[in-house]
């Protein structure tokens, strides 16, 4: 179904828009939790990620309105897709952070054009090197998470912008 101007509904910028707003909501939560965990240079990386995904939410609360929708809300809480005990596990979730929403960007490249499309390939870009630094390693396409070399028994490989396992 096409929304009047040609775009297709599902797959057009809107939506995709919509989830890389939620998966800002989702970061911004879960760098909240992590950040705790963390000390010195970590701490400070951590507290400029989170300032980072703050001005990319708001940034993307703009652009849905102006696409015509009403930005999808936060949640109250988020489900992490592990236990953060300690400073280890909180460098994994900052990785898987970006990892997911790398992954949301790029959909929001394939389905946007223009300034849109820059914007999101320079948010891509940021979510690829942020996730490099969390987790020392790249991958060879940042935001298609089923392509990282990553432990397959930690399910963060495959895991999807709404934490579940494919």
């Amino acid at each position: 179904m096409t929304d009047g101007t040609g775009q297709d509904e599902e797959s057009g910028p809107l939506p995709a828009a919509q989830a890389a707003l939620a998966a800002e909501h989702a970061a911004v939560y879960g760098y909240g939790v992590l950040g705790g965990r963390l000390e010195g240079g970590r701490r400070t990386d951590a507290k400029a990620a989170h300032d980072a995904h703050r001005a990319r939410r708001d940034a993307l609360v703009r652009t849905v309105r102006d696409l015509g929708g009403t930005p999808v809300a936060a949640d109250a809480a988020y489900a992490l897709p592990f236990a953060v005990p300690d400073p280890s596990a909180a460098l994994r979730l900052a990785a898987v952070l970006e990892d997911r929403v790398a992954g949301v960007y790029s959909d929001l490249v394939r389905a946007a054009g223009g300034a849109l499309r820059q914007e999101a390939a320079g948010a891509l870009r940021e979510a690829a090197v942020r996730a490099v630094r969390w987790r020392g390693t790249g991958v060879a396409f940042p935001g298609l998470t089923e392509k990282a070399a990553a432990d397959p028994s930690d399910g963060t490989a495959e895991a999807g912008a709404e934490g579940v396992t494919r």
